[in-house]
C-alpha cells in the first residue's frame, strides 16, 4: 500500500481546453512542471512516456523538472532532447509508450511556454474525462509514492522518425525542384535536415535553400510564425531572390505547415486543405476527410469533385484527430496549417505535407500557382482576423442578432458560423488567446467579402 506524498494544494492555471500554455512565471514554472509529470505518470497509470522539447530558452528547465516529475511517478522516459511536437507523437506511437509531452509554445511569445500532452497511440486526451484527473491530482499535490524510473537519451529515434517521413513518398516520382525553407531559427532545423539526408541517400533530385537554419532561442528573426501576415515578406522576397518553385516555413515546434508558391505568394492553410484531400482522394477514392469549420467552401467543394466525404469537426488538434479516428478519415486538415494524417497516428506533421506537395508538383508537372489560383479566385477569402474585445461574448451575440436573420443556416459547432448562400462566415473566440477570431469567404466575389468583413467588424466593434 502507497503512502500519499502531499506537496500541498497550489492552484493550476495553465491547463487550457486540451494542452498546457502559460507565462513563465505566473502559470508555468518548474514546480508546475514537476506537477504535471507526476500527475500525468499517476493518473495515467504511464510506464513508459517520450518527452521533447522545443528551442525556447526556458525549454530545458522546464522539461527537466516535467521527466523528473515522471519519473518519480514510476515511469520510464524516452528523452529525445530537441524536438519537434510530431517527433513525440511519433515516438509515442511507434515505439508503443503509454504517453508523450511535448514542451513548446509553439508561437506563442516569448514569455510564455506550454506542453502537448498525448496518450497511448498518440491519442489525444479527451478533455471532458481524461484530462481533469491530471489536473486535480497536480492541483492536490497528494501523490502516491513508487518506484522511480529511468531516463534514457532517445535522440537515436530521429533516425526512424526521418525514414518514416520519407516514406511518404514516391521518392522514383519527385523531379528535380529548387524548395527554399524557413525554419525561423525555431526546432525545425535539425529535424528537417535528417529528412533531407535521407531523401538525399534515396536519390531524391531536391536542392535545398535553407533560410533562419540555426536553432536560436532568442528568435532573432522574431518568434516563427508564418501565418502572421508582417512576418510573410522574407520568405516570398527569399523564394524570387532564390528562384526556388516552392517555399516552405514553419513555426515553432513546426506542427504548422506554411506554403509560398513560385512567385512568393503565400497561400493561405485552406486552399492546402483543399488540395491535399484531393491528392489523398486521388489515390483512395471514397475516403473521408476532416475539416475545421472556419474557412470551407474551397475545401468541400474540392472533396466533392474528387469523389470523397467532407466531414467537419471542431477547431483545434484535439478535436480533429478524436473526429479522425470517429469516422477513420484519411487525412485531416486546419486553415492554421494544421494537417493531420490517418497513416501518422492520426496527428499532425509539418513535414508530411510539403513532402506531399512536392510528390504532387512531380506528378502534375504542374506549379503551386498553376494548381491553386483558380482556386483562390473560385473561394476567396479574407484570411483570419483578430479582435481584443473589453466583452468578446457580448460582441458576438451583437453580431449574432445583426446577421443572423439574413442567414439560410446557422452553425453552432465552434463559434457562430452563419451562411447566406453566395457568402459566409465564421466568428470564434480562441482556445489559447484572449482573442474573438473572424473568417469570412464567399463564392466568387472577392469584393463582397472585403464589404461584409467591414460591416461585422463595425458591429463587432460597437
Amino acid at each position: 500500500m502507497t503512502t500519499p506524498l502531499s506537496m500541498g494544494h497550489r492552484p493550476i492555471t495553465c491547463f487550457k481546453a486540451y494542452d498546457v500554455r502559460g507565462e513563465l512565471g505566473v502559470d508555468l514554472d518548474a514546480d508546475v512542471a514537476y506537477r504535471v509529470g507526476r500527475a500525468f505518470a499517476q493518473a495515467r497509470g504511464a510506464k513508459k512516456v517520450v518527452v521533447g522539447r522545443d528551442s525556447r530558452e526556458s525549454s530545458p528547465e522546464l522539461a527537466t523538472a516535467l521527466i523528473r516529475g515522471l519519473t518519480e511517478g514510476g515511469a520510464d522516459v524516452l528523452d529525445l532532447g530537441l524536438a519537434g511536437t510530431e517527433e513525440v507523437y511519433f515516438a509515442t506511437g511507434h515505439f508503443g509508450a503509454d504517453g508523450g509531452i511535448e514542451v513548446t509554445a509553439s508561437h506563442n511569445p516569448i514569455s510564455y511556454n506550454g506542453m502537448k500532452i498525448v496518450g497511448q497511440g498518440s491519442a489525444p486526451l479527451d478533455p471532458a474525462t481524461e484530462l481533469p484527473p491530471i489536473v486535480e491530482l497536480a492541483q492536490s499535490g497528494e501523490f502516491a509514492a513508487a518506484k522511480v524510473g529511468s531516463v534514457t537519451d532517445f535522440r537515436e529515434a530521429r533516425d526512424t522518425y526521418a525514414k518514416a517521413m520519407a516514406d511518404f513518398v514516391d521518392v522514383a516520382a519527385l523531379r528535380p525542384m529548387k524548395i527554399l525553407v524557413n525554419a525561423g531559427n525555431g526546432t525545425a532545423g535539425p529535424t528537417f535536415d535528417a529528412i533531407a539526408a535521407e531523401l538525399e541517400r534515396r536519390g531524391a533530385p531536391l536542392t535545398f535553400v535553407r533560410m533562419h537554419h540555426d536553432v536560436d532561442s532568442s528568435f532573432p528573426n522574431g518568434i516563427p510564425n508564418p501565418l502572421l501576415p508582417e512576418n510573410q515578406p522574407r520568405t516570398s522576397d527569399a523564394v524570387r531572390a532564390e528562384g526556388a518553385d516552392l517555399g516552405v516555413a514553419w513555426d515553432g515546434d513546426f506542427d504548422r505547415c506554411f506554403f509560398f508558391d513560385e512567385t512568393g505568394r503565400f497561400i493561405p492553410g485552406e486552399y492546402i486543405v483543399g488540395l491535399l484531400g484531393a491528392a489523398f482522394l486521388e489515390k483512395s477514392p471514397g475516403e473521408k476527410v476532416v475539416h475545421d469549420p472556419r474557412v470551407v467552401m474551397n475545401t468541400r467543394a474540392m472533396i466533392a469533385e474528387a469523389g470523397g466525404e467532407a466531414v467537419q469537426s471542431k477547431t483545434g488538434h484535439a478535436f480533429i484527430k478524436r473526429k479522425m479516428r470517429d469516422v477513420g478519415a484519411i487525412y485531416g486538415g486546419e486553415m492554421s496549417a494544421h494537417h493531420y494524417f490517418r497513416d501518422f497516428f492520426y496527428c499532425d506533421s509539418g513535414m508530411i505535407p510539403w513532402l506531399l506537395v512536392v510528390e504532387l508538383l512531380s506528378r502534375k508537372g504542374k506549379s503551386l500557382a498553376d494548381l491553386l489560383s483558380e482556386r483562390m479566385r473560385l473561394y476567396p477569402s479574407s484570411g483570419e482576423s483578430n479582435y481584443r474585445l473589453t466583452d468578446p461574448d457580448v460582441s458576438i451575440a451583437r453580431v449574432i442578432e445583426t446577421f443572423a436573420p439574413q442567414a439560410t443556416s446557422r452553425d453552432d459547432m465552434d463559434g457562430v458560423s452563419l451562411d447566406f448562400g453566395n457568402w459566409r462566415f465564421n466568428l470564434r473566440k480562441s482556445n489559447t488567446e484572449p482573442v474573438v477570431r473572424l473568417n469570412l469567404e464567399s463564392d466568387g466575389d472577392s469584393d463582397l467579402v472585403q464589404e461584409k468583413q467591414a460591416e461585422i467588424v463595425a458591429v463587432l466593434q460597437g
